[in-house]
């Protein structure tokens, strides 16, 4: 795979992003390829390129590791592709000369609590893995191994981490030539201990031992040494106390701050995300003093947060902060994060800021996103991208000139994407509900109303983020005539504590009515036509649609529900895998349960579920099916060899798009949307 032509910076791209003309639907097939080229890094040196890539000669249905010398930029890349069963998902350019590269494997065994799935019985899963190769890709080693692992474990679970690895990156420690932060999991104990590990001669040395209530924080990004970690300790039946213990420069000893430790069910963000050298002060990312998560400065020694915050927006979380990475400008703030409808970069930098604001004026339209740099800025990799372009990779040399690398998705044309839009609407009971809308291609004020989809999020302890969906989803519905909504209904995190915590206890109730409410609102506003309605979400979203299909007076046609939660007694015990999980979000679990109301069913429904998926396992959508299909049209589908989330294959996105599309149009009601 060769890199693009270059192209002077100044011969601007010229962008058309408004509205176009009608155009045929975007074909399966161009969702269902292997991105081109994706998952791209560059080395902090600036030396090297890694990516993983469409296999040539693969037709895109599979995957290869990219590596290009950036000295030689014009002879091309080094490719080594994915195996028969483990497949490179993705990768990370190291420093001296190496490369991290993630493989995922269908498996098939007792876990035993190695890897998401059932802790008895066998479970029908994938593991990953990582390896560690240098650029030109001679060997592939397992990343970081750990030997000792063997010792005193069964049959079952030592195949397990023999194929998923026991081994992760925890940090970069750019500045040091050699080594790297690991977190390495104990053959006896299965907890993750943390150590320095040297890339060149695979020795390591312990920095913390963690257990089964502790976990580190804040590594220095100098020479690793652990400066901040938490502790969880019971203060009464069912509650703990999240403390912040912060290593006390004179003793050495890690003490603890009780202005920042909180009581767990308070969900309170506390997040020490760097240090400031110059004062010792720490960033903290918290919403301690606000609705939404601020910047502040904690100074330690003083046990106090300076008087106002660093960094506040009137609107939205500030999202994180950008610290230089190179001997020039290491440790500094060189820009923030602001999680609006986009996460939006701000570089205070002037370097930074320079770049960005020309490639800005560049890529007119477009989000820039500055994906590493080298010491002089003579070398920037950046990424462009909007709602309706896939990413592209790009390469700025000597801040003049451009070399393209290459886009996700050239296949797609852009005009038959429409407008995106972020807005916000009241729920039934006053709560301000915020959303993203895209609409058809073309589709203006006037043209009269659209069949609409009521998609809901996953988590839902997540959001939406506007931009390009990597799903696929929302461009596939919107090139066939279709306006879709993505509620940020409550319980969303990342919008602010208020909306995040209305949605404890409401599953199936507020949460579902801000759905509706979405719905009607669109029909308010002339947008959505209400007699084709449908709503399609996937995992939580599952769950929405499954119980749009037994809520009385549903405003939908039908219902299309992913790997969906449908039984929420059996989800109280099979949450999650982490016990901090189980405490934080299990008790939140409450609501209308579907499978106790299947006897309500009364709009069509599609369900369907990877037969691979341990965390909504298949019995949840088949139960459901099982107890509506007498009452309404329903079907089933179990995907083979999928897994819950992406990437997923080829096959998997052919299958269950074609479903979703023959589904609305055929039968979804008597004669579809």
């Amino acid at each position: 795979m060769k890199i693009g032509k270059f192209r002077l910076l100044a011969a601007s791209l010229l962008l058309t992003t408004g509205a176009a003309s009608a155009r045929e639907a975007i074909p399966i097939e161009s969702f269902a390829r292997v991105p081109n080229i994706q998952s791209i890094s560059m080395s902090t040196d600036g030396k090297n390129l890694v990516a993983i890539v469409a296999m040539p000669g693969s037709n895109n249905q599979d995957t290869a590791l990219a590596t290009w010398d950036l000295d030689n930029i014009g002879s091309g890349s080094v490719i080594t592709p994915s195996g028969d069963r483990m497949k490179f998902i993705a990768a990370n350019a190291m420093k001296a000369n190496r490369v991290l590269v993630i493989g995922r494997q269908e498996w098939t065994g007792q876990l035993g609590g190695c890897g998401e799935g059932s802790v008895v019985g066998a479970t029908k899963t994938f593991v990953n893995k990582a390896y560690l190769t240098d650029t030109k890709q001679k060997k592939f080693d397992e990343a970081f191994a750990d030997n000792t692992r063997k010792i005193g474990i069964g049959e079952d679970i030592k195949r397990c981490l023999e194929i998923a690895g026991t081994a992760s990156l925890i940090h970069t420690l750019p500045l040091d030539p050699d080594n790297v932060i690991i977190s390495q999991v104990s053959g006896l104990s299965l907890s993750g201990n943390y150590y320095l590990y040297n890339l060149r001669t695979n020795e390591t040395k312990l920095l913390f031992k963690s257990g089964g209530r502790t976990s580190p924080g804040l590594f220095n990004p100098r020479d690793g040494e652990l400066l901040t970690r938490t502790q969880l300790e019971p203060i009464s039946p069912g509650e703990y106390e999240q403390r912040v213990l912060i290593r006390n420069p004179k003793t050495k000893e890690f003490e603890v701050h009780e202005n920042l430790t909180r009581k767990l069910s308070e969900r309170y963000t506390v997040d020490i995300v760097g240090i400031d050298e110059n004062t010792g002060k720490f960033y903290v990312l918290t919403d301690l003093f606000s609705d939404l998560v601020q910047a502040w400065m904690y100074d330690p020694a003083a046990r106090k947060f300076d008087a106002e915050p660093l960094l506040a927006h009137p609107t939205f979380s500030i999202g994180g902060l950008i610290l230089g990475t190179q001997p020039s400008n290491f440790n500094r703030v060189l820009g923030f994060v602001i999680d609006g409808p986009q996460r939006e970069v701000t570089y205070v930098d002037p370097n930074l800021q320079a770049i960005q604001a020309g490639l800005k004026k560049a890529y007119p339209g477009q989000t820039i996103s500055v994906g590493g740099y080298n010491n002089d800025l003579s070398r920037v990799l950046f990424t462009t991208s909007s709602p309706q372009r896939a990413p592209a990779y790009r390469l700025l040399l000597d801040r003049k000139q451009v070399v393209e690398l290459g886009e996700q998705r050239p296949w797609i044309d852009a005009n038959q994407i429409g407008e995106e839009r972020w807005v916000t609407y009241p729920a039934r009971d006053g709560l301000n509900i915020p959303a993203l809308l895209n609409l058809p291609a073309g589709w203006k004020e006037g043209d009269g109303p659209l069949p609409t989809i009521i998609h809901p999020h996953g988590g839902p302890w997540a959001r939406d983020y506007g931009g390009w969906d990597a799903s696929g989803w929302v461009p596939f519905l919107t090139s066939r005539g279709y306006a879709v909504l993505r509620p940020q209904y409550r319980g969303s995190a990342g919008l602010g504590r208020k909306l995040w915590l209305a949605g404890d206890g409401e599953w199936g109730q507020k949460m579902q009515d801000d759905k509706d409410d979405g719905a009607a609102w669109l029909i308010k506003q002339g947008i959505a036509d209400p007699e084709r309605l449908a709503i399609f979400g996937y995992s939580y979203g599952g769950f929405a649609a499954a119980a749009a299909v037994v809520r009385p007076n549903s405003p939908y046609k039908c219902a299309i529900s992913g790997a969906p939660v449908t039984d929420l007694n059996k989800l109280g015990w099979s949450w999650s895998e982490s016990r901090l999980q189980r405490i934080l979000q299990g008790r939140t679990v409450k609501g209308m349960d579907p499978m106790q109301n299947v006897q309500n069913a009364n709009i069509p429904v599609l369900l369907y579920v990877g037969d691979r998926d341990v965390r909504t396992p298949s019995f949840h959508a088949r139960d459901f099916y099982d107890g509506v299909k007498g009452k309404v049209s329903a079907k089933y589908e179990s995907i083979p060899d999928m897994p819950h989330s992406l990437p997923w294959y080829y096959r998997h996105h052919q299958k269950t798009l074609g479903l979703i599309e023959q589904f609305l149009t055929k039968d979804c009601g008597t004669s579809g949307l």
